[in-house]
């Protein structure tokens, strides 16, 4: 090199050992000037390659593209120019350096490249060239250098030495910065380019490469974010290439490539000769064959996004693609694999294991940066230190154990805690479900103590292991320091020459805490990597799952004129299993009525599966012409409107979906559904009774015109009316399917005489096939199988003459209501939580109906115009929503949530904690502003002395650091648990005294979210955040002060850069949060969708829409992605401007320093830059901490909401307590009364006046939401009077408090609810009868001998709802209920559904000679239980109709004689 330029290439006097380092011309010359075409040379290729596949267009000739390739024209003339005057020079008889040639043809023939270049890019419409931007940046840095040392050259020589040069160097400087400059600007967009369709496209695919580099294009939807609240419509399209639809389509290809190299494998290595056992040993084994790798179709689909980013996009890309995977597989999953992976498990897979893989993915760059990180820290170390530092990195990994032992100790404390949680949430669901017993019964305060009980276990865990949490952190605060202070203190001892200087401790204390953070990440890395393993391992089993072969139904060819056929047909549910049907020969003929009947069990339901192709078919062919349609026996319902079920993804034809509903006879359930076909139906058709799903499933075929109807028992769930206006009106010979080829499979032996054709089968086999007469004929199992079903089908055709011919449809509509009021028990098997919520709508239901009976009049329509209708579709749509939504918070927390929380803490404590936290920061600046001191000693004399000493109180301030840390960690705790208990007993006290209105109109999910996520949040998120932002927040104070106390010039810009990082941390906090929102507001649909679609696949499949419904959750995966990425760049961004912050504080921190190095001392200069190196992690983190308290804060908001909501009235009202023994008679009167369930309701009962006598009995009849269960209701204050009063024994109940009215009136409610508990406290949950008193209920409510026969006797547990009895044993624990209190008065609200007839008249008998001197009012529905009581109360429309003795009511023909009339009793 030295050669090359006739002069010295490196010189250390002139670069290092110097006040004013510089570089010496022929490096300037060589290396400095060639670096950046070193870069472009190097970049050419890939760029080149790269450009070839992504044209976007071409871009016209702009004026900026001519400036640009003007300015690369006159840079390549300028280096010409150089080359030309040094081969002036030569001719001229001087010998420049060879140098001098090299360098202008290289610089020139780039130069000439990048000009090419831009145009290249122009045509290739590329709008801003990164490559370009990176080469004249580069330009301008090492152009930096000569420019300074050429005029410091001149002013030391007080002349130019080289004129030319001179000028052209300054000229090129020029036009290399104004190339920069330009480069900057972005073109305009390309012609030809793919037109953006979408209404909000992401601005980052216009963005230059700058803002791409720092996210600025995300500004402007952070400064939109700050300004209001962000919504749904704010969020940008997502991209092209991130689409689920594009991103998921790479990945199957991928995983498909890599199935069939496997299945390639698996039929080599099954083809390859069989080895014999001692072979296969020596052999070591055949290699078994592989299973397809997801991680690699993982690799393959995103390696270049993984080299580019290495992640940022990927953790998005994952998601959006994992989720749709899977539902794509649950379409095809066969049945085996099924059985395997129920819906449960498949949701886990998407909700949890993608969830997995997202969070991974910003660690993925720790795999590559922490063990980087280490490597550096320590080699850096070294040279300043020697194998000191072995001593304080000795430490650091001694330290890693005990934490990791702290963690363990932490996660079984938090299992254990776990369980408690899931204890104290499971009784709170109970006491939810079954809130209107424990008010009937005034049990409130025994539930409240248990689940105070609970709750107070939960707490001490909480404290053991926060207290755990306080120890962590003391080693975390202590670690630097007694790692600085072993290192230095050995470093010290070994030697007496060591000497301690600002350089040696101030970069030792900065390499200790760069060192510090990637060690405490480690083991959380490790573990997140061990999670995503399995969890890829779960994801890789189910795809590798089988699939179900679509080719085993053959749908093309059949046999002209039939419908179905199957030959020899064999299939199983499963490969392991045996064969459920078995060489079946069936022939359908197009256009026939097929039933297909037989015992439970024999495979009816299967053979419509084996149809649809759901099934393994094992051997023989099954063909099938024409589109299906598919009514399954439980109906699939989906969360969308009524219309929406019917029309199942097809067009909307007026007329075509009127005569479905008429057929279904849905029309009458319209007029009753509060937004009729636009009201929303619940999850699993949770407010449709079964028969209208199963109405509204066939609906759904009917309107979808299939060739083939296959319906499976569909009339099973109806009431038998409407089984047969069904069969009559859809099914039968008449019907509207009449002509298509239907197969019935059915129960029902009154419609087989109008069948074409009845398939029997037996035990998997066809048994027989005929018409009607022919099977009847032959006396074989058909013949057998009408004797069985017989009678029971007698019964009802009986029961069907018995009642008076229907005369008009108006009778019919009636029995069409009666069935949707019908309480199918599938629901409340099922379902306990939901059951409040199907109560409350039939209940809703039954005013309805109440209100429209009698308006037998048909009313005249006009016709409506189409906006209209829209708006009315609008409204019932409104209407038709089951509950109001929950409300969003929007905007800022406001600043009383905060003040909530300090109070719940206690202020005291509050004050303690920021307290101990100054005076942590003072100790912390104490000690290192004594190592600066200790440091500047060195310089006095070049030995240290009192080396012990200084040790010492280094060692003192640093431990002190740590036991204040520990106490206000341990404050905190003590705070926060304070806190949240207060807040659980305020809202669990509140919710016990809620009324029973409260709870009707707000789903108990809603409640159970405060008792679960929010106190969850209160409890274990709340106070780590606090703790870590108050540590950030002091961190950064400490900073700033020890900044400006060494460099007091640095309050200048103290000022500008704090604006900038309030505003940004303003803008951020706003965003971020909303954006955070609306993700998750977008996720639960994913959810919710993806169970559905698993749970009705075999619909889906059926109808032929697996593409269909793959699309909506497409859609709906885009929808969470849209905010999901924005989300992530708020992030990004947010990074980048505090680095700008942090770093502009270390550049001032630094340039003040060297600035006044004069007067500082090095100690100082260390101290200070020390300080401002940790800035940007601080300061970042801090704003992290910001946004997730507020973010977090919320649940002390939604606690609080619920904890002020209007209760009851009092328990006990001490001014106003009844006597003792009241009431003795039993006498109630009702005066003028009147109430209604919620304020704006009509009135439920009107001025109602009557009185009942001590001892008498008395039935309260009338139609459904006539007020016979709110009469009840009143008696017991669930409902509070509008006006009037209710007088017991001549004391108004209103004015004595609610517990002692309810603890002396007893009840007999209709849905007799347990709790899971043992029996002993479903009896008596105070404890206040004796065991004998308990055994003696027992004996008279025909229990005794069902609960001596349990081993644990009294100690029975009963299950949630009190599954593990039967219902008429529920029933018979409530009147052993009854039986214990023994009050004066008794309400039996008779149960229907749940008794069969001998317990019904056995209750009957217990409560005549039982409670022969008390008053007892009852509910009736059968009317044969009242007929010998005092008085019978009829009801009509909340008014008295009639009240006398049975006898003369039935004598006076009135509303009560028809009932008794209907009833076969008159």
């Amino acid at each position: 090199m030295d050669a090359l330029c006739g002069s010295k290439f490196w010189d250390s006097n002139l670069s290092v050992h110097t006040d004013s380092p510089d570089l010496t011309p022929c490096f300037q010359n060589s290396l400095l000037a060639w670096a950046p075409c070193f870069y472009l040379w190097a970049a050419l290729p890939g760029y080149l390659l790269y450009r070839e596949y992504h044209c976007g267009g071409y871009i016209v000739l702009s004026r900026l593209s001519r400036l640009k390739t003007v300015s690369g024209v006159l840079l390549w003339c300028v280096s010409w120019a150089d080359l030309f005057y040094s081969f002036h020079g030569l001719v001229h008889g001087g010998a420049p350096a060879p140098i001098f040639f090299v360098t202008p043809l290289v610089v020139g023939i780039t130069m000439l490249l990048a000009t090419l270049l831009i145009q290249y890019d122009r045509l290739r419409g590329v709008q801003s060239s990164g490559v370009l931007i990176i080469f004249w940046f580069l330009c301008v840095v090492c152009a930096i250098v000569p420019f300074r040392s050429r005029i410091l050259l001149a002013m030391a020589k007080g002349k130019i030495s080289d004129p030319f040069r001179f000028t052209t160097f300054y000229i090129y400087f020029a036009l290399v910065l104004f190339a920069l400059i330009l480069s900057c600007f972005r073109e305009k967009p390309p012609f030809f380019s793919p037109r953006n369709v979408s209404p909000n496209p992401c601005p980052e695919l216009s963005a230059g490469f700058l803002s791409r580099l720092c996210f600025w294009w995300f500004t402007k939807m952070a400064i939109l974010g700050y300004r209001r609240p962000l919504e749904e419509q704010d969020l940008w399209s997502l991209k092209e290439e991130d689409c689920s639809q594009n991103v998921v389509h790479g990945l199957l290809e991928a995983w498909k490539k890599l199935q069939k190299t496997t299945a390639r494998h698996k039929t080599a290595v099954s083809s390859g000769k069989t080895v014999s056992g001692e072979d296969e040993m020596l052999l070591g084994g055949r290699r078994r064959p592989q299973q397809p790798s997801f991680l690699w179709a993982l690799l393959v689909t995103f390696c270049s996004s993984l080299l580019i980013s290495i992640c940022l996009k990927v953790a998005q890309d994952l998601l959006s693609f994992v989720n749709p995977q899977l539902l794509r597989k649950a379409l095809v999953i066969s049945n085996s694999a099924k059985r395997e992976s129920p819906v449960g498990e498949i949701v886990n897979l998407m909700s949890t294991d993608a969830q997995r893989f997202m969070d991974l993915a910003p660690f993925l760059n720790l795999v590559v940066s922490i063990p980087l990180q280490i490597i550096l820290a320590m080699y850096f170390l070294w040279q300043n230190l020697g194998p000191s530092i072995l001593a304080g990195v000795a430490l650091m990994v001694l330290l890693i154990p005990l934490n990791g032992a702290v963690a363990v100790k932490m996660r079984a404390f938090q299992a254990e805690q776990m369980k408690f949680k899931d204890s104290r949430i499971k009784l709170m669901s109970e006491i939810l479900a079954g809130i209107k017993v424990l008010k009937l019964y005034a049990w409130e305060p025994s539930f409240l103590e248990k689940v105070e009980g609970i709750r107070e276990d939960e707490l001490r865990l909480l404290r053991k292991s926060a207290y755990l949490q306080a120890i962590s952190t003391f080693t975390w605060v202590c670690t630097p320091v007694l790692v600085t202070l072993t290192t230095l203190g050995v470093y010290v001892s070994v030697d007496p020459n060591n000497v301690l200087d600002a350089e040696k401790a101030f970069v030792s204390v900065s390499l200790f805490n760069i060192l510090k953070i990637p060690l405490n990440m480690l083991p959380q890395l490790i573990s997140s990597l061990i999670q995503t393993s399995v969890s890829l391992k779960r994801i890789q089993h189910f795809l590798s799952q089988d699939e179900l072969d679509p080719q085993c139904v053959e749908r093309k060819i059949i046999t002209p004129g039939y419908a179905v056929t199957i030959h020899n047909g064999t299939f199983t549910w499963a490969q392991d299993l045996p064969p459920t049907l078995h060489s079946l020969d069936i022939q359908v003929p197009k256009g026939a009525l097929v039933a297909v009947v037989g015992p439970v069990g024999c495979g009816k339901s299967s053979l419509v599966s084996a149809l649809l192709g759901e099934m393994e078919k094992l051997e023989g062919t099954v063909c099938v012409k024409g589109s299906v349609a598919y009514v399954p026996q439980q109906a699939w319902i989906q969360n969308c409107t009524l219309q929406e079920n019917v029309l199942f993804g097809r067009a909307l034809d007026p007329k075509r979906y009127h005569r479905a509903l008429e057929a279904c006879a849905l029309l009458a359930d319209l007029e009753m559904l509060p937004g009729g076909d636009q009201t929303e139906i619940g999850e699993k058709g949770i407010n449709l009774s079964g028969g209208q799903r199963q109405r509204v499933s066939l609906a759904r075929a009917v309107y979808s015109e299939a060739d083939l109807f296959l319906l499976d028992d569909p009339l099973s769930a109806v009431d038998s009316h409407v089984a047969k206006h069904i069969f009559d009106q859809v099914i039968g010979p008449e019907g509207v399917l009449a002509g298509k080829t239907r197969v019935l499979v059915t129960h029902s032996i009154s419609f087989l005489p109008q069948m074409d054709i009845i398939i029997v089968l037996a035990e998997g086999q066809v048994s027989e096939v005929g018409s009607y007469p022919d099977l009847l004929g032959r006396n074989g199992s058909f013949a057998n199988f009408l004797c069985n079903y017989a009678p029971e089908e007698d019964k009802e055709s009986l029961k069907e003459d018995s009642r008076p011919a229907l005369e008009s449809t108006e009778d019919e509509e009636l029995l069409l209501i009666e069935d949707t009021l019908s309480n199918h028990t599938d629901l409340t098997d099922n379902e306990p939580v939901l059951y409040e919520v199907q109560k409350q709508f039939m209940r809703q239901l039954s005013v309805m109906s109440s209100e429209g009976e009698g308006q037998g009049r048909p009313v005249p329509r006009r016709r409506l115009g189409s906006a209209e209708k829209a708006l009315q579709a609008a409204e019932a749509k409104a209407r038709g929503a089951l509950i109001q939504e929950e409300k969003t918070a929007m905007g800022t927390v406001k600043l009383s949530v905060f003040w909530d929380y300090a109070k719940a803490m206690g202020l005291y404590t509050t004050v303690a904690i920021c307290v101990l936290y100054l005076c942590q920061t003072a100790a912390a600046i104490g000690a290192n502003v004594w190592l600066s001191a200790w440091t500047n000693e060195a310089m006095v004399d070049s030995r240290q002395n009192n080396t012990s000493m200084r040790l010492g109180v280094y060692a003192a301030l640093g431990v002190l650091q740590g036991i204040l840390v520990m106490l206000a960690a341990v404050t905190l705790t003590v705070g926060s648990v304070h806190a949240a208990r207060s807040l659980h007993q305020a809202l669990l006290h509140n919710k016990m005294r809620s009324p029973q209105s409260f709870f009707d109109t707000t789903p108990s999910g809603r409640i159970l979210n405060r008792f679960s996520k929010d106190i969850y949040v209160i409890d274990e998120v709340l106070a780590p955040t606090i703790l870590m932002l108050l540590n950030s927040f002091y961190n950064s104070l400490a900073t700033l002060v020890v900044i400006v106390a060494s460099t007091p010039l640095f309050t200048v810009v103290t000022l500008p850069l704090g604006i900038f990082y309030v505003l940004m941390q303003r803008f951020y906090v706003a965003t971020s949060r909303q954006l955070k929102r609306l993700e998750s507001i977008s996720r639960s649909p994913i959810y919710s969708h993806f169970s559905e679609t698993v749970t009705g696949s075999s619909v889906i499949r059926a109808y032929g829409r697996s593409q269909d419904f793959q699309a909506i959750s497409d859609a709906k995966v885009d929808a969470n992605q849209r905010s999901c990425y924005a989300h992530i760049a708020s992030n990004r961004w947010l990074g980048v401007q505090v680095e700008f912050v942090g770093n502009c504080v270390v550049f001032f921190a630094a340039l003040f320093a060297v600035i006044g190095r004069n007067s500082l001392s090095p100690g100082l200069v260390g101290l200070s830059v020390s300080y401002a190196l940790q800035i940007t992690l601080t300061l970042n983190w801090m704003i992290r901490m910001m946004s997730d308290l507020e973010a977090n804060i919320v649940a002390v908001e939604r606690v609080k909401e619920y904890s002020k909501t209007e209760t009851e009235a009092p328990w006990v009202v001490e001014g106003s307590r009844p006597p003792a023994g009241w009431p003795l008679k039993g006498e109630v009167e009702f005066r003028n009364y009147s109430v209604r369930y919620r304020p704006g309701l009509e009135l439920v009962l009107k001025n109602l006046s009557l009185r009942v006598r001590g001892g008498e009995k008395v039935g309260i009849v009338g139609r459904t939401g006539a007020g016979k269960s709110s009469m009840t209701l009143c008696l017991f204050r669930i409902l509070e009077a509008a006006e009037g009063e209710i007088r017991i024994d001549n004391l108004n109940v209103a004015d004595i408090g609610l517990h002692d009215l309810r603890s002396q009136l007893t009840i007999i409610p209709q849905d007799p609810i347990l709790f899971s508990a043992s029996l002993r406290t479903n009896l008596d949950p105070f404890g206040h009868y004796s065991e004998e008193d308990i055994w003696r209920a027992l004996e008279l409510s025909h229990l005794h001998s069902f609960v001596s026969s349990q081993p644990a006797g009294l100690e029975f547990q009963c299950s949630e709802g009190g599954e593990n009895l039967s219902v008429g044993q529920r029933q018979l624990v409530c009147l052993a209920r009854a039986l214990l209190r023994k009050s004066r008065i008794l309400v039996l609200d008779e149960a229907t559904a749940a008794i069969d007839l001998e317990t019904d008249d056995f209750i009957q008998a217990i409560i005549r000679t039982q409670f022969e001197s008390c008053t007892v009012l009852t509910i009736a529905h059968r009317l044969n239980t009242i007929m010998d009581y005092t008085r019978v109360l009829v009801l009509d429309k909340g008014t008295i109709a009639e009240f006398d003795s049975p006898a003369n009511l039935i004598a006076a023909r009135g509303i009560f004689y028809g009932m008794a009339r209907d009833a076969g009793l008159a």
